[in-house]
Parts: C-alpha cells; structure tokens; sequence
C-alpha cells in the first residue's frame, strides 16, 4: 500500500478490524520507511449496477439521486434520515444480490413509492406528483381518492354528513 506521506510502497499492518457497517475491514498501516500512520478501508468489489432510464440511457447507479428524492418527498414529515438511508442501504443490497448488471428506472421509483406509501401518505403523493408526473389537478385528485379508497378513509361523497377535504378542493377548482 503506497504511503500517503512519503509514497512509499512499504507498509505493515498494525490493527484490522469490522467497519461500522461490517462490509469492510478497517486497516491500521505504518509506513517502514517514514514511520506515519494511516487508515485504508479494504471492502468486496461489487459489480457496478446500471439504471436504464426511460429514454434508454444507461448510467451508473446513483443511491445519492434516490436519497434526493425521498428527502424532498419527506421534507418537513416525521421520517427520520436513518430511515430513508436504511431503506436505500437495503435496496441496494437486494439489486447487487441478484446479480443483475442492469435495471430500469422504473422498477426503481415503483420501489420507492411502495416505501413512501407504506410510512408517509403526504410523502407519498409529493413524490408520486413527480415521478408520474400529473398534468393537471384531476390526476393528483384521483391518486388522492385512490389513497383515501385503498386506507379506508372516506372520499368525496363517501358520507351524507361530512364534508371531505377533497371535496371542498374539487369544489373551489371547478368554480
């Protein structure tokens, strides 16, 4: 391993050991030469994983670019970015261990979504805004009755008595 100091291709290793996520090896070095001290990460070459996007392109997998969105998603909500790095984290893993040296955009955003449905319902509909992006108010109306349909929750016109929120908005759009 080459000194970071003096360059030199002389080294021994003083201590190993797990990193915080235990998939690679911490490594304390000494130069033999100038007697400096430094840190190498040895880790599993894994193979590189390409998207394909809806225009054919392929480029490397980004875990930052979906990190981005669900942020945006979840901005201002009770979603912890230990939750968000976690789901990324495991995500990924799960595409490296198929093997597979390529996937669509896609399957990607369809994943995410499915997350962001399972923990935040507000998340949800701002990143779905987007990734199916809605041209007008009826889509985003209709994936908010989809929602409430499939939660249980009672739509427009669902109760005689109540007066729904999405109502009030359908209402005050077509006047």
């Amino acid at each position: 391993m080459k000194c970071p100091y003096c360059s030199s291709l002389e080294s021994k290793v003083i201590d190993s050991r797990l990193a915080k996520e235990e998939t690679s090896i911490r490594r304390r070095r000494e130069c033999l030469d100038c007697k400096s001290r430094f840190t190498t990460y040895e880790r599993v070459e894994e193979v590189e994983l390409l998207v394909v996007t809806k225009g054919g392109v392929r480029e490397p997998f980004d875990r930052s670019k979906i990190i981005a969105g669900m942020i945006k998603a979840c901005e201002k909500r009770p979603i912890s970015m230990e939750d968000i790095e976690s789901f990324v984290s495991g995500y990924e893993r799960e595409l490296q261990e198929r093997g597979e040296r390529e996937v669509d955009s896609s399957e990607i955003g369809e994943r995410v979504i499915s997350k962001l449905y399972e923990i935040d319902e507000v998340a949800y509909v701002r990143f779905a805004s987007v990734y199916r992006s809605f041209k007008d108010v009826n889509q985003f109306m209709n994936e908010l009755k989809e929602l409430l349909r499939e939660k249980g929750g009672k739509g427009p016109g669902d109760s005689k008595d109540a007066v729904h929120p999405l109502t009030l908005i359908q209402e005050k759009k077509e006047k």
